[in-house]
């Protein structure tokens, strides 16, 4: 028998209602060994899309189906930009995800549209697999939604403009409801109750002025507003931080090994430590972490903080920290000759760099110096000075001759090779934006990196081996319709990909090194990216498909992965070091964590990604009618993402505004053409553009094209021909999801899936 596809699980499950968990639905489905994996995928996209609701850790049953006509709840909206709700019972919210479609054909124009909060008579149907709603009347409208925005002065009063590109609602602000703010002011605002008034424009009241326009650090205020994300400490956490009073715990002398920290030259807490040498047969490296759980006790003030953060967030300005700068830059960051508290893992490498055994320590260090990647790395290459050139010869060289053996391992097991550049915003000291660069990639980058996922890979073995609970870093494989979607695109470049093959980092790195420096480089590399799944965390183990990795967790960073402070407790508890290891209490409450802490996560990722935006086109804003060179780096049917070189900003290209042809989008090969020449732009192509308008607000940047497109590909001249006669989609002209929503400003929908990226 075949792998069975959605339906027949779904039959399956309505014919077999006692068969709930993925053992009875394999058992019964006779689904055996790797296809596993793939049932576990099939139940999980169930789940995903309201099909199926969980029962329990590992069990399923169907989601009750939505009415025809019923009472939706709009919760939020996704990262798309569409409106998301479920249907409303008598025991609250119950179903699939609804997305909200529009008004009834027969309410346009009498009726108010839904927002997040919002509840709504509606009519609900199923559309490609899709459930959709359109609104029939707004029965309840939320008032403690609040928007972050732009407050403007007219002359008939003021508005607060969203900073989110994704928020359609403008507020006008009457005099009373301003509240002080002035012009250019960014402010938090949240609707006015309406009465019975249901028709005119939102009106809305300014609770709160943040900071100003012109303010060089206002980016990343946004951000931060905007996302939720907590800054100010709770008093009882501050104090806590203040006076630390660690846990008391068996501690083994680490004082005379000297351990070393590399960090970025301007670190302000480091939190690992290494150090390495030979021995007759391989290598001895130590691995040492600070100690955060002997500070952050379970359920302690700090210790809630801290999960309710998940993880420290890096703006471009600034970081706001999981844990206060009085304990993470003070106590628990390894400073160079101070006394600390850490925990520590000891591996045995042969020459090959394969390792031999490990055990974890929990035990007292002392920073032997404090170096810079630079720093050492000039150390290695022959420039050593000050601390970095004393310690060459006993510490450095050591390090790198592990890193060279631990290297050829890291080649055999063959991780996936996307070493994508990084760009850093450069500040003056008065916070204004100086330039921007590119981070150079060092080989003491790697070398703490390679380090630091070993360290990692030890602790998931130590805690299965011990049967402890845990949180595992999982990156799962590829999904078979993105795979499939890659194989059609590498066939529109003459390229071709087994599909009938389990996917594998090998593959793609061969795949990678065959297009290295050529045409398609950069356009496979972000083929490869888009295909890749997003690393969370898990108490279930998937592995780590981008480090090609079996077990992994996070051990290494406790000050501001909050994962890694769980880590630290599980090894704590299942090893006896110490009577504040992790409790029975927060040991069934892990699947929870995991997913909160991957939401927090994401919205870290997602306030860093915005304020980076707005950052580079407050840098670009006085450049208004330059000339750019860029690459295409997406393509949807509203028109062309390019990234500007040198800055790396991202930019847009409305389909409207390239030409007057008649252009249609080819998902499959990531490119639009022109009906009749079939002239083509697509993804990966270098192009020259003209900055047309910067919104700094929203980080939005509105380009030009001014390169000519492409002759139509060889290969698909003919089929491009056959499909012009018979119509193709028009360019959509009209404001809406994944079109310009006003001047410089984009909906979400447009957002290419290489600026999702995951972090491993």
């Amino acid at each position: 028998m075949s792998f069975p596809d959605k339906k027949t699980v779904l039959d399956f499950i309505r014919d077999n209602p006692n068969a709930t968990t993925k053992q009875d639905i394999a058992r019964g489905l006779h689904v055996k060994g790797r296809e596993r994996a793939m049932l576990r995928e099939i139940l999980k996209k169930l789940e995903a899309d309201g099909t199926l609701e969980r029962t329990g850790k590992r069990a399923w049953s169907q989601a009750d189906r939505p009415p025809s006509t019923g009472v939706v709840q709009f919760t939020h909206t996704d990262e798309n930009g569409d409106l998301i709700g479920k249907a409303l019972g008598d025991n609250g919210p119950f179903g699939p995800d609804i997305i909200y479609s529009g008004l009834s054909g027969k309410q346009k124009g009498e009726a108010t549209e839904p927002g997040e909060g919002d509840r709504a008579l509606c009519k609900i149907t199923q559309v490609d697999g899709d459930w959709q709603a359109r609104a029939l009347t707004v029965l309840e409208k939320q008032l403690t939604n609040s928007l972050v925005g732009m407050y403007s002065q007219g002359p008939r009063g003021g508005k607060v403009t969203p900073a989110n590109r994704k928020e359609r609602r403008e507020f006008l602000i009457q005099e009373a409801d301003r509240n002080g703010a002035e012009d250019g002011d960014l402010v938090i605002t949240t609707p006015k109750p309406q009465g019975r008034r249901q028709y005119g424009p939102n009106l809305g009241v300014i609770r709160e002025v943040i900071g100003h326009i012109s303010d060089p650090r206002s980016a990343s205020l946004l951000a931060i507003h905007a996302h939720g994300i907590p800054v100010e400490f709770p008093e009882a956490a501050l104090e806590q931080a203040r006076n630390p009073k660690p846990a008391p715990a068996e501690r083994e002398d680490l004082t005379q090994i000297p351990l070393i920290t590399i960090d970025p030259h301007d670190a302000r807490d480091h939190d690992d430590a290494v150090y390495a040498e030979q021995l007759d047969d391989g290598w001895r490296v130590i691995v040492a972490i600070a100690d955060v759980a002997a500070f952050v006790t379970p359920d302690s003030p700090l210790d809630r903080e801290a999960l309710k953060r998940g993880n420290s967030t890096y703006f471009p300005d600034r970081v706001v920290p999981m844990l206060p700068f009085e304990l993470s830059a003070d106590e628990c960051s390894l400073r160079e000759g101070e006394l600390r508290r850490c925990m520590a893992v000891e591996m045995i490498f042969d020459k090959s760099g394969s390792k031999r055994s490990h055990r974890f320590i929990r035990g007292m260090m002392k920073s032997a110096a404090k170096l810079s990647y630079e720093e050492a790395q000039a150390a290695i290459d022959g420039k050593p000075g000050g601390k970095a050139g004393e310690m060459l010869e006993t510490v450095l060289k050591p390090l790198w001759g592990a890193y060279a053996a631990l290297s050829k391992a890291r080649d055999d097991r063959s991780p996936l090779d996307l070493d994508l550049p990084e760009r850093r915003i450069l500040f003056s000291k008065d916070g204004e934006i100086e330039g921007i660069i590119t981070k150079e990639r060092l080989d003491a980058h790697r070398l703490i990196e390679e380090f630091m996922i070993q360290a990692n890979v030890a602790a998931a073995e130590t805690l299965e081996k011990q049967k402890s609970p845990l949180i595992y870093r999982v990156h799962d494989t590829p999904t078979d319709a993105k795979i499939a979607a890659f194989a059609e695109f590498l066939q529109t470049i003459d390229m071709k990909w087994n599909i009938g093959q389990r996917p594998q980092t090998e593959n793609f790195n061969r795949l990678l090194g065959e297009i290295k420096t050529g045409d398609y480089d950069q356009m496979v590399t972000q083929m490869v990216l888009r295909t890749q799944a997003q690393a969370i965390y898990s108490e279930e183990n998937l592995g780590h498909f981008g480090l090609n990795l079996v077990r992994y967790a996070h051990f290494t960073s406790p000050i501001r992965r909050y994962a890694d402070l769980i880590v630290h407790r599980a090894l704590i508890a299942s090893l006896g070091l110490g009577p504040d290891g992790l409790s029975k209490d927060m040991s069934v409450r892990l699947e929870e964590m995991a997913q909160h802490i991957s939401d927090t996560e994401r919205r870290s990722m997602a306030a860093e990604r915005e304020a980076t935006d707005r950052y580079l086109a407050i840098f670009l804003a006085d450049r208004v009618g330059s000339e750019f060179e860029g690459r295409i780096t997406g393509v949807t049917g509203a028109g062309l993402f390019i990234a500007l070189a040198g800055s790396g900003a991202d930019g847009f290209v409305p389909i409207s505004s390239i030409s007057d042809d008649y252009w249609v989008l080819d998902d499959a090969a990531m490119q639009i053409y022109a009906r009749g020449s079939g002239k083509t732009y697509g993804l990966g192509q270098i192009v020259r553009v003209k900055l047309k308008e910067v919104t700094p607000l929203q980080g939005g940047l509105l380009l030009e094209m001014l390169s000519e497109p492409m002759p139509a590909p060889e290969g698909r001249r003919e089929a491009r021909q056959s499909h012009n006669t018979g119509g193709g989609r028009p360019p959509r002209r009209k404001t809406g999801p994944g079109k310009p929503t006003g001047k410089g400003k984009f909906s979400k929908k447009t957002l290419p899936k290489h600026k999702r990226k995951s972090r491993k």
